[in-house]
């Protein structure tokens, strides 16, 4: 984890937070250097390791950042006592809305997660693990009490992530459809895939 430091370096070290996610989005972790960042950052080059050691530290506090931030989001958005159907539903909006808001955090989780060395990767796969949970949790209540009908729930649980996930790389704020109509349509697609029952 990066070293923290006072008002001025926790400035230093967020600009270069976002200096790297930006340039591992566009480029990818493995072509852009720690010399890079700090010159688009407007740091020396020097200055950077004050903060973060080496880049397999920064990459690992971008991921864990993300992951993180989005559990405490998902537990802050959860609305308990809800019946499965309900609460599938609120867990769709919710990660669509999140998700969305940060598109390139979740390119760079996903494809460059494989650049995690040791305990940094298991550190962050428990994490997922962590938010996978939830929708599996909600499958399971569904299955237990005949609200959905489905094979099996893990499965289905990365089904509906991995289809989620996918509208960071294609929505459009100024596409034929608006957000709230292909949110609309996402909860439907994915009430199919559990095999609820459609209201009329």
């Amino acid at each position: 984890m990066a070293r923290r430091a006072g008002s001025s370096g926790a400035e230093t070290a967020e600009k270069l937070r976002n200096v790297a996610l930006e340039l591992f989005a566009q480029s990818g972790y493995a072509a852009v250097s720690m010399r890079a960042i700090a010159a688009a950052t407007g740091v020396q080059a020097g200055a950077i390791y004050n903060h973060f050691p080496t880049k397999q530290d920064l990459l690992n506090e971008l991921l864990q950042v993300h992951m993180e931030t989005l559990l405490a989001s998902c537990a802050e958005a959860e609305q308990p006592g809800l019946m499965p159907p309900d609460a599938l539903e609120e867990f769709v909006r919710f990660h669509i809305r999140y998700h969305l808001d940060r598109s390139r955090e979740v390119f760079i989780s996903y494809m460059e997660l494989r650049n995690l060395e040791g305990e940094n990767f298991n550190e962050i796969e428990r994490l997922r693990r962590q938010y996978e949970r939830v929708p599996y949790a909600i499958l399971e209540r569904g299955a237990a009490d005949g609200s959905f009908s489905i094979i099996d729930p893990q499965v289905t649980t990365m089904a509906i992530i991995a289809m989620l996930n996918g509208m960071t790389t294609w929505y459009r704020d100024n596409g034929r459809l608006s957000l709230d109509e292909i949110e609309a349509i996402y909860v439907r697609l994915v009430a199919r895939l559990v095999g609820q029952q459609e209201e009329d």
